[in-house]
C-alpha cells in the first residue's frame, strides 16, 4: 500500500513523533510511505526508506495556493492509496487538497483535547464531508470535539497512539548507568517530568508541589524538555530555594534511560490529548502520579495515582506517598507494563491503522490480511 502521511511539521512534539513512528512501522511491514510536511525543517530522525516532501507554507495571500499546488503535484506523481493527516493545520489543509486534486480516501487525526476555538471547530464541521474518517487519540478528546460542534458523533472514532515497547522497557542496568551519568547519589529518590515547557504543562505547579513534599530521604526533581518558559521556571526554582534539588534538563533524546532512572513520574498538565509519556512511563515500569487532565485516566486506569488539576497540595501529597514506596516490586513493575502492551504497542496500533486503510481503499483480501 502507498501511504501518504501529512503533518503540520517535523519538529519535536508528541504528534510529530507519532507520525514518524507510524512511518517506520508501515515501512517494516512492507508498505511505501511518503511524509508531507507543511513546514520546512526537521528535529526528528525520519526512517530510511520514507520519502519526505517539505512545503514552505506561509501566512501570505498566495502561500496556501502555492502549497496546494505543490501537494497536488505530489498526489499526481506519487499516486498514494490513502492519505492520513495529523494535527489541525494538516487536517484542514488535506481536506482542502481533496477539492483541487484527485485524491484517495483521507483520514484526519486530532491529537489535542483542545484543537482550537469556535472558528476551527466550524472549519472542521464545514469540511467534515471531505474526509472519509476523523479520529481522535483519546475518548476524552473525541467527546470534546463532538461537544464543540467540530464533528458529528457517527463521524469520529478513537484510535490511540503507539510506542515502541522494545525501546521503553524496565532495564536495571540502564537505570544504574543513567543515575550515575545524572549524578544521582545512592539513596536519592528521583521525580521525573517530561514535556514542553509550555503553560498547559503547568510546570510551575509541579515545582511548587515538589517544594512541599514530605519524605525522609533526599529527593530530586528532573524536568526534561525545552520551551519558552525555561527562563521563568529557572527563576521560580531559585526563588523557592530549590536550585540544588530541581534541574531543568532541556531537550533530551534519552527518555527511556530517564524513565528507568526515575522513582516516580509526575504529570502536572492542565491539557492533554492522550499523554503518551504516561504510556512510556508505565512501559518502563515506573510509578505514575498525574493530574486529571483529559486522557490521563484512559491511560492509567488502576496503574497510577490521579489528583485534581491546579492543586499543589494534592500533587505534593501524592508525590510523597509514591516516593516513599519507590518503584515497587518486580511484579508491580510488570503490572504497569502489562497495562499498556496490548493497547499501545506501536505494532498493534499500526496494524489497526492498516485495517482502517484497507476498509476505505477496497484493497485486496491479501492486503487486509497483511494488516490483521
Amino acid at each position: 500500500m502507498r501511504i501518504l502521511l501529512i503533518t503540520t511539521g517535523l519538529k519535536v512534539g508528541g504528534a510529530e513523533h507519532q507520525v514518524v513512528s507510524l512511518a517506520r512501522a508501515f515501512l517494516a511491514l512492507g508498505h511505501a510511505v511518503t511524509i508531507l510536511s507543511l513546514s520546512p525543517g526537521r528535529e526528528i530522525d525520519v526512517p530510511d526508506g520514507a520519502n519526505v516532501v517539505e512545503l514552505n507554507m506561509r501566512k501570505t495571500p498566495g502561500g496556501m495556493a502555492i502549497a496546494l499546488r505543490q501537494a497536488r503535484a505530489l498526489i499526481k506523481d506519487w499516486r498514494p492509496d490513502i492519505m492520513h493527516a495529523h494535527m489541525v493545520h494538516a487536517n484542514l489543509f488535506a481536506r482542502l487538497l481533496t477539492r483541487v486534486a484527485d485524491c484517495p480516501p483521507l483520514i484526519c487525526t486530532a491529537h489535542s483535547f483542545r484543537e482550537g476555538g469556535r472558528l476551527r471547530m466550524l472549519a472542521y464541521r464545514l469540511t467534515d464531508r471531505w474526509a472519509a474518517l476523523t479520529t481522535h487519540v483519546s475518548h476524552d478528546g473525541r467527546a470534546g470535539m463532538i461537544a464543540a460542534g467540530g464533528v458529528a458523533d457517527d463521524r469520529i472514532v478513537v484510535m490511540p497512539n503507539g510506542i515502541d515497547i522494545e525501546r521503553f522497557r524496565p532495564d536495571a542496568a540502564l537505570r544504574d548507568t543513567a543515575r550515575a551519568r545524572l549524578g544521582i547519589a545512592p539513596g536519592v529518590r528521583v521525580v521525573l517530568n517530561v514535556g514542553r515547557l509550555a503553560p498547559e504543562k503547568a510546570h510551575d505547579l509541579l515545582i511548587r508541589a515538589f517544594g512541599q513534599i514530605d519524605v525522609a530521604t533526599p529527593a530530586r526533581l528532573l524536568i526534561a524538555g525545552g520551551g519558552a518558559l525555561h527562563h521563568a521556571l529557572s527563576q521560580q526554582i531559585v526563588a523557592q530555594g530549590l536550585a540544588s534539588s530541581v534541574t531543568l534538563l532541556g531537550p533530551r533524546d534519552d527518555i527511556p534511560a530517564l524513565l528507568n532512572a526515575a522513582d516516580v513520574f509526575v504529570l502536572s498538565s492542565n491539557i492533554e490529548g492522550l499523554p503518551m509519556v504516561l504510556v512510556e512511563a508505565l512501559a518502563c515500569g515506573c510509578p505514575v502520579v498525574a493530574t486529571d487532565a483529559p486522557g490521563v485516566a484512559e491511560v492509567l486506569r488502576d496503574q497510577g495515582d490521579i489528583v485534581p488539576r491546579d492543586d499543589a497540595g494534592a500533587l505534593a501529597q501524592a508525590m510523597s506517598v509514591a516516593l516513599r514506596a519507590g518503584r515497587g516490586t518486580p511484579a508491580q513493575q510488570a503490572a504497569r507494563r502489562e497495562r499498556v502492551l496490548g493497547a499501545f504497542a506501536l505494532d498493534v496500533v499500526a496494524r489497526r491503522w492498516l485495517r482502517h486503510y484497507a476498509s476505505l481503499t477496497g484493497n485486496s483480501p491479501g492486503a487486509a490480511a497483511e494488516a490483521a
